[in-house]
């Protein structure tokens, strides 16, 4: 992250909600690099790094964020009406709303986006098979999903700088 950049109290409580469910840039940017190793030589986790952090500056990403781990939240305290607890709770498979939130983050960098996320939710690399492990008793159905769409946005937006697409500071 640049050094004496102002972060808006939104981004700064998203990065810390992240934070406190287990989830650091580092690991959001080991996903970028497993995404895209294959199509940038010489890529590296600064460069990844780099692209999350400029996702994360993302008004829209925060609010993705601070409401999908709020809902895990209130699921695990079991603060939620019947039936969205028991669904939310099991991260039932056709309930879709929070792949419909991830959708709203990979939107930001293009249709690329999809394609990477739609990859990286199937084979569910790093931080996002530690996010699934449902024995730990804490609840991450919207937050594997976000963080697979930070990683999926992050890797469209390298794509779209290595072809000149998107400057250094982003638009």
């Amino acid at each position: 992250m640049e050094k004496n950049r102002k972060m808006s109290s939104l981004e700064k409580t998203a990065r810390e909600w992240l934070t406190d469910r287990g989830v650091t840039v580092d690991d959001m940017a080991e996903l970028v690099h497993y995404l895209q190793s294959n199509y940038h030589e010489n890529l590296t986790l600064e460069d990844c790094r780099f692209n999350v952090n400029q996702v994360l500056k993302k008004r829209e990403v925060q609010n993705a964020i601070l409401t999908g781990i709020q809902l895990d939240k209130l699921a695990e305290q079991k603060q939620l009406e019947e039936p969205l607890q028991a669904t939310i709770a099991a991260d039932e498979g056709l309930y879709g709303v929070d792949e419909i939130i991830a959708f709203s983050i990979v939107n930001v960098y293009g249709s690329i986006g999809f394609t990477n996320y739609g990859y990286i939710d199937k084979q569910k690399p790093g931080i996002l098979k530690k996010l699934n492990d449902k024995s730990t008793g804490e609840c991450h159905t919207f937050l594997d999903d976000i963080v697979g769409a930070i990683a999926a946005a992050a890797s469209s937006r390298l794509a779209h700088s290595a072809v000149g697409e998107e400057d250094e500071e982003d638009v």
